[in-house]
């Protein structure tokens, strides 16, 4: 009767046992990639910049037109900051 039972502990509880081990290590395993995408996916976005007065969006206009050098359009730009 012994050896009965040394066989089905064996053939029967050890690779339940394995196979039980192995589940809950995978279960981890797919938990923490499901939280740490989930967590890659609910960032949040870049801070917005502010939105531009009017000035600086005419400044910035007239400096892509060529209509002003570098300089004046820093000049400007520092000025219009104060």
């Amino acid at each position: 009767m012994a050896v009965f039972t040394a066989m089905i502990m064996i053939l029967i509880v050890l690779p339940l046992a394995f196979f039980f081990v192995l589940t809950i290590g995978e279960v981890g395993r797919v938990t923490q990639q499901h939280r740490s995408g989930r967590a890659a996916r609910t960032r949040p976005y870049p801070p917005v910049p502010p939105p531009l007065d009017a000035a600086e969006n005419e400044l910035r206009l007239r400096y892509a037109r060529g209509e002003i050098d570098r300089e004046e359009f820093l000049q400007r730009k520092i000025d219009l900051e104060r």
